[in-house]
């Protein structure tokens, strides 16, 4: 029988990982891999908007995979390109607000207008917030935030004394979406990779060794069952 996450699994989080294997396991190039994972996303929306979760965040792109080699960075943006025009109208139909996180300046000017253009059109929607954390970093977003708020020191809005965790949070590129519950990583690595560091301070954390393109509805529901034995504390008494 399986868990019922309710009110306390507000936020999932999800870094994406083993695309690459996936694909080499297979006698596939890199880049098929990257393809053969957009079911894993449709599954994780699927199972999220029928728990009724509020946010999904998917680590889709960080800073560091600029890095990687050229023709591969340009087949992502190009599938990124392809999946928000594909899913756009089921997307809409289904109540998906779509969100981002990360430098989106960094974006090509295609794909960065496709993503606003899809965030201006299910901007109104009430369900399940897709967030894409794309040329994201957990040090550049929380070094961004402090550029911030040393700007508003400078400008004598805000005094060093006034410097607490909440003004941090405030700072941060979501502010608005809770720290996520869980966050759950495929392909059996166990680190974050940068992936929202300061939010996940007090998170849970699933590791699967199950690549990503494999990590379907039952193999999510799984991860939420992991999740759910757990009693969390926040650092005070059992």
């Amino acid at each position: 029988m399986r868990s019922d996450p309710k009110a306390d699994l507000r936020h999932i989080a999800i870094i994406m990982d083993g695309n690459g294997r996936w694909a080499r396991k297979r006698g596939l190039t890199r880049v098929k891999g990257h393809s053969a994972a957009e079911k894993s996303i449709h599954d994780a929306v699927e199972v999220c908007g029928e728990l009724g979760v509020e946010y999904l965040t998917l680590y889709a792109f960080s800073t560091e995979n600029w890095t990687r080699p050229k023709a591969e960075v340009n087949f992502i943006m190009k599938l990124l390109s392809r999946f928000i025009k594909g899913n756009i109208d089921d997307l809409d139909k289904k109540n998906v607000r779509l969100r981002t996180s990360g430098r989106l300046n960094d974006l090509p000017e295609g794909p960065r207008k496709d993503l606003e253009l899809a965030m201006e059109r299910t901007s109104g929607n009430t369900g399940l917030n897709l967030i894409l954390a794309l040329s994201y970093g957990g040090r550049a977003e929380l070094k961004d935030a402090f550029v911030q708020i040393a700007h508003g020191i400078t400008a004598g809005d805000i005094a060093p004394s006034e410097i607490t965790e909440e003004l941090i949070s405030a700072h941060m590129y979501n502010s608005d979406v809770p720290d996520p519950d869980v966050v759950i990583r495929t392909s059996g690595e166990q680190r974050l990779s940068n992936f929202l560091l300061w939010e996940s301070a007090y998170s849970e954390f699933v590791f699967t060794p199950v690549l990503w393109p494999d990590f379907h509805a039952e193999q999510l529901h799984n991860a939420l069952d992991d999740y759910r034995s757990r009693k969390r504390r926040f650092g005070g008494l059992e």
